[in-house]
């Protein structure tokens, strides 16, 4: 890696390479971007792709995915004038050549334009709800219309589906409105009707409006993007708009409802409730909630299927204060709106805090870590490493019997702190072993000899549980230092990335902000020679919960680097506790007579049921009422799991690292926090564990009861 850095860095003060003098309007600036990116990816990457024919087919898979996946707009003739272009790709991307993308780019717009032009026409004619028909959302194996009126037909039902759940919706609404308020004159079907096509109406010419402002430099990141993402999930280009709100969410502060989006299978989803936040403050969403439409105060919601994410987030966003109406399908397919109250999301509530949990038998400590943060300009700032260390000594102070560290949702961070980190559970060693692009690999090691922590350890880890995570809890497993409870394995991501501003590669350019490519270049390995890459860190105690059999790691996105293996680190590990095996056993005894585990258990299979059954919906209101009623019926089971509190008392304490007096917000999300923490079953397992591990045989808690 250091050595492609030296090279791009020969290049940029020689001027040889690329010393192009182009203006921004110049026609051959996505030729370039091509040569550029190209380069890059051959001689940055940490394990580049032969760009050949099978390469070729993937690229047009994806980008054909990107454009129209869910077949609304080309027609088969336009897939077959396409298909000429499959296996070509990769002989264009080496000549720069720009056809195929031309070819796919006049035609989306030549189709949407199409499409704009008759939708009005089919809202224009009343939905019949009691005529009984189906749709079948499998976009994967949807053919393509073979003329304009078919394509009016799939848009027809699209929209008669659109307008089956906001009539059933609101339906709902006035029934009980009217229940509450006997004056309430309630709507006609025919009022409601007209109403939801109004809506959808409205809708779609905003979605036009935005799709129209797109520039062809939009399309083409979508193309690049489309090629990029062969080498990995995580090699990205990032055009300048995108580099900027890149560089923006580095800075930790921003304002919106504290929440992070994906788009996956044309639907945009909650990735990561960001602590702190609105979202996370009131507990309004969840990870894997879909975002179906968006409203803003006072007006009508807008349909954001199928909308461009950054069109989506802009609607989403907004100043602090202000509020809007998210539209939202739960994991487990219920529907229901949710208002947030924008605010300025702070990264002050991601820095690590602590708790003590007491019961009659002592107290152990709790130290929740959102992320692996630092101040890249100034170790000397507040990171994840020393706020942890400080917390640790605090609880020490408080003569804690075992502490737990909490990585749950924890995406990653600084490679620094975790090193720094794990040195603080063992004496000086190996944690983490990194192999760059080129070959070379390097060994990471905690050079201080002193613990912090030698006591009972419990590492708590989800299915979100990545990278600078993964690294901690491998080590810690590794020296025996921690028993690792949670999903069957953490989220599999073993490699790391670094960002080159495409910029620097030329010289002497008046072509304007190129942007940024973010590239793979190194991956990670367990100090026992294992990659954390797919495998992620197997858990000692499985603990599931509800996406545990739903696909959500590293292993399930599109062309993650494969699993290997290296020489082990020379390290030793530590003996492990003397109830080790005991605490083990009785763990998974709990959790086998535990009626709330059985639960969990009970909705993750009905979550994966819901994203196995065939996507086929009913389209007559009495088919699908009857359907959304059985569903809710069986969902509602599940809210025994609410019912769920711990007998330990949970003491939150203030953060060793931080100078800043408690205001009454902090306090109260503090409160709010550690009566969350009561409420959450797999903490008190963790307890339980520590329990075990302290020589607390014979103490363990009553299997918990589930509420009738």
């Amino acid at each position: 890696m250091r050595s492609f850095i030296w090279l791009l860095s020969t290049i940029l003060v020689s001027g040889l390479f690329f010393g192009f003098n182009l203006k921004e309007e110049d026609p051959n600036k996505d030729k370039l971007l091509i040569e550029i990116i190209s380069y890059v990816l051959e001689r940055g990457h940490f394990d580049p792709k032969e760009i050949n024919d099978a390469f070729s087919e993937n690229v047009y898979e994806d980008y054909l995915e990107n454009l129209d996946g869910q077949h609304r707009f080309f027609l088969q003739s336009d897939i077959n004038a396409f298909e000429s272009f499959k296996l070509e790709i990769d002989d264009e991307i080496k000549k720069t050549d720009l056809s195929f993308f031309d070819l796919t780019y006049s035609k989306i717009v030549e189709r949407m334009g199409q499409v704009e032009l008759f939708y009005k026409e089919i809202l224009d004619t009343p939905f019949d709800f009691s005529k009984h028909e189906e749709i079948n959302l499998d976009f994967e194996h949807a053919p393509y219309a073979t003329n304009l009126n078919e394509l009016k037909k799939i848009w027809r039902q699209r929209f008669k589906l659109n307008a089956l759940e906001s009539y059933t919706i609101k339906k709902e609404d006035e029934q009980k409105q009217a229940e509450k308020d006997s004056s309430f004159v309630r709507s006609s079907d025919k009022e409601i009707e007209l109403s939801v096509r109004e809506d959808i109406k409205e809708n779609m010419g905003y979605f036009f409006e935005n799709y129209n402002e797109l520039k062809r430099k939009d399309w083409f990141s979508i193309y690049i993007n489309s090629i990029v993402i062969q080498f990995d999930p995580h090699t990205f280009y990032l055009a300048p708009s995108d580099k900027d709100r890149f560089d923006t969410s580095m800075s930790g502060k921003f304002e919106g409802i504290g929440a992070r989006l994906s788009k996956r299978n044309q639907q945009v989803k909650i990735v990561e409730v960001i602590s702190g936040g609105p979202v996370w403050r009131d507990e309004l969403l969840e990870i894997g909630d879909a975002i179906l439409k968006v409203a803003q105060e006072g007006e009508e919601p807008v349909d954001i299927t199928g909308m461009v994410l950054d069109d989506a987030v802009k609607l989403i966003k907004g100043p602090k204060g202000t509020k809007v109406y998210l539209t939202i399908k739960r994991v487990d397919g219920t529907v229901e709106v949710v208002a947030v109250t924008r605010d300025v999301v702070e990264l002050e509530e991601t820095y690590a805090r602590s708790s003590l949990i007491k019961d009659e038998m002592g107290t152990f400590g709790l130290i929740e870590l959102p992320k692996f943060y630092i101040n890249f300009e100034d170790y000397n700032q507040r990171n994840a490493a020393t706020d942890v260390k400080k917390e640790l000594e605090q609880l020490k102070s408080k003569n804690v019997k075992g502490i737990i560290i909490d990585l749950r949702n924890n995406g990653g961070g600084s490679l620094k702190t975790v090193v720094d980190m794990t040195g603080y559970f063992i004496e000086e060693g190996p944690v983490v072993q990194v192999k760059s692009t080129g070959g070379r690999k390097e060994v990471l090691k905690d050079t201080d000899p002193s613990v912090i922590w030698d006591g009972p350890l419990v590492i708590l880890v989800n299915e979100f549980s990545a990278s600078a995570s993964e690294i901690i809890a491998a080590a810690l497993q590794d020296y025996n230092r921690a028993v690792i409870l949670g999903s069957k394995q953490t989220f599999g991501k073993g490699t790391v990335q670094n960002v080159f501003d495409l910029n620097k590669m030329i010289t002497g350019s008046t072509y304007g902000d190129l942007g940024a490519l973010k590239v793979t270049t190194d991956k990670f390995y367990r100090i026992n020679g294992l990659s954390t890459q797919l495998e992620g860190v197997k858990s000692d105690i499985v603990f599931p919960d509800r996406y545990a059999l739903i696909d959500m790691g590293e292993k399930d996105q599109d062309n993650p680097l494969s699993w290997d293996r290296i020489t082990p680190a020379n390290f030793k590990p530590y003996p492990k506790f003397t109830n080790y095996e005991y605490s083990i056993e009785r763990s998974k005894q709990r959790l086998s007579e535990n009626p709330y585990v059985a639960l969990i258990e009970e909705q993750a299979a009905w979550i994966k049921k819901q994203q196995d059954d065939s996507p086929i919906y009913f389209l007559d209101y009495d088919s699908y009422k009857a359907k959304k009623e059985s569903d809710k019926e069986y969902t509602d089971r599940f809210k025994k799991l609410l019912e769920y509190e711990s007998e330990f008392d949970f003491e939150w304490l203030p953060e060793a690292a931080s100078d800043s007096d408690l205001n009454n917000d902090l306090i109260e999300k503090r409160n709010r926090w550690a009566k969350s923490l009561k409420k959450d079953i797999y903490i008190s397992e963790a307890v339980e564990i520590l329990k075990d591990l302290s020589n607390q045989i014979g103490t363990v808690q009553p299997i918990a009861q589930v509420k009738e």
